[in-house]
């Protein structure tokens, strides 16, 4: 085992303080330097648009937990810039370097921003991904704004609209989907999703996307162009489509790094372009995209807090282990998300599902469990305040087991297509994608749908 030596943490948030608490845990006796671009110690980002949001948390107050002391250099408030894996040194963008024998990469995802900078510069408009997003969110709140435009129905977008409507504000929402959370769980499940919204007093609008956002002379938003052609007065616009994973700074380095995320080996032991795996530079979190044998050895990108602190436990044991004692990163996808009054958790990868069928609880009441299924075996469930099954859904999904599953008193509903959107379109995006097999694919592409 490793005890000695360099090692440096690129991402200062939940993966990358769990991976060096576990390093010290471990016996790791070295040095460790922590790297992030925001000026905060790690923080729970979760709460962010839960109950900061709703006022029943500061905004200071979210810092993660500590489980021990790890000694370690933060260098926080410096993103990094570049990577030279020749000479082993991470570039900071105020032009320092950092020296390491073993690199491990936690940078995760950033909010996808408003394509226009300009509008995105107006007084109004905002994105809520780290702490200071929240804060300024909540400054805008405080104006008491007549209307708050919500662009994107995806979990953050819809979690920030329940929490606009608890607090008495005028919500709109504008999903370019046929309904809210369509690309996470599908078209069956968002129609329950759209309901909920609207019950609660969402002016909820699908299959449409806005095309601009205009400005006062001021410089303040005021209004919103949509592509059905319609405007709408609104004093704020919040921007929820998606995240895009902080992989920048990586060109150049050649490793297998792009949009969708870095390329790891089962061990989180990055790859390179051209497909050969590294032994001293290692990935975990959301930035990650590793293989999973329950999902056909396709590269899977999560965004799930439990996956961020399983992986980075895994990537912190194998960055210092001997090849015979490195274990593989096997976590079963698992989320959960609170909104309009409904805890929604799921387990598996309901991306992958072609049909969904009701096996507990009722759609029409709101409070259900589903399982997906994916030729013939259960590859996914979720639950509408039915959190307390997903535990036995998870072992369906880990046996293979056949769908649609045999379970005591299932109502022996048929299933039904799971209504997923093309996944060549652009949206807000599921939280488990899956990407593939060539640990070198790095493109996106988008084909318009023909009028």
């Amino acid at each position: 085992m490793m005890r000695d030596g360099r090692i440096v943490i690129v991402g200062a948030s939940l993966a990358g303080l769990r991976a060096a608490e576990h390093l010290r845990d471990a016996g790791f006796a070295g040095s460790l330097t922590l790297v992030g671009d925001e000026p905060h110690e790690p923080y729970d980002r979760p709460p962010l648009s839960k109950q900061v949001l709703l006022g029943q948390v500061l905004p200071e107050h979210t810092a993660l937990p500590r489980t021990r002391e790890i000694d370690a250099e933060w260098r926080l408030g410096i993103a990094a810039a570049g990577l030279d894996r020749d000479r082993r040194r991470v570039q900071l963008a105020d032009g320092s370097e950092i020296e390491y024998d073993r690199l491990l990469i936690a940078t995760g995802v950033r909010s996808r921003p408003w394509p226009n900078e300009s509008e995105a510069a107006l007084d109004g408009v905002c994105v809520l991904r780290t702490r200071d997003d929240t804060a300024r969110l909540g400054r805008l709140l405080a104006r008491r704004p007549s209307r708050v435009l919500i662009i994107g129905a995806g979990f953050t977008g819809s979690e920030i609209a329940s929490a606009c409507r608890e607090r008495g504000f005028a919500v709109t929402v504008a999903e370019r989907g046929a309904a809210p959370l369509v690309g996470a769980l599908g078209g069956v499940v968002g129609d329950v999703a759209a309901q909920l919204q609207r019950e609660h007093g969402v002016d909820l609008r699908c299959g449409v996307m806005v095309t601009s956002l205009e400005g006062d002379a001021g410089g303040r938003l005021r209004r919103a162009h949509l592509s059905d052609g319609s405007a709408l007065d609104a004093d704020i616009a919040v921007v929820a489509l998606g995240a895009v994973r902080n992989t920048r700074w990586l060109e150049g380095s050649g490793l297998a790094a792009g949009p969708r995320g870095v390329a790891c080996d089962a061990g989180c032991r990055a790859f390179d372009v051209h497909g050969i795996v590294t032994d001293d530079v290692f990935a975990a979190g959301d930035v990650a995209r590793t293989p999973h044998p329950l999902f056909g050895y396709q590269f899977l990108s999560l965004e799930h807090w439990g996956n961020a602190v399983a992986q980075a436990e895994i990537a912190a044991h194998n960055m210092i282990s001997a090849d015979s004692r490195r274990r593989p990163h096997l976590w079963t996808p698992s989320f959960w998300s609170a909104q309009f009054g409904v805890n929604i958790k799921s387990v598996g990868a309901p991306t992958m599902g072609e049909e969904i069928v009701v096996t507990q609880g009722s759609l029409a009441d709101h409070s259900f469990a589903a399982a997906y299924g994916y030729q013939g075996r259960v590859i996914a469930a979720v639950g509408f305040d039915h959190g307390k099954w997903m535990g036995g859904y998870r072992r369906l999904i880990e046996q293979a087991a056949p769908f649609p599953p045999e379970l005591p008193g299932r109502r022996g509903e048929r299933p039904v297509p799971a209504r997923f959107p093309d996944p060549a379109l652009p949206s807000h995006g599921p939280t488990v994608t899956l990407t593939g097999h060539s640990p070198s694919e790095k493109r996106v592409v988008f084909t318009p749908a023909r009028a």
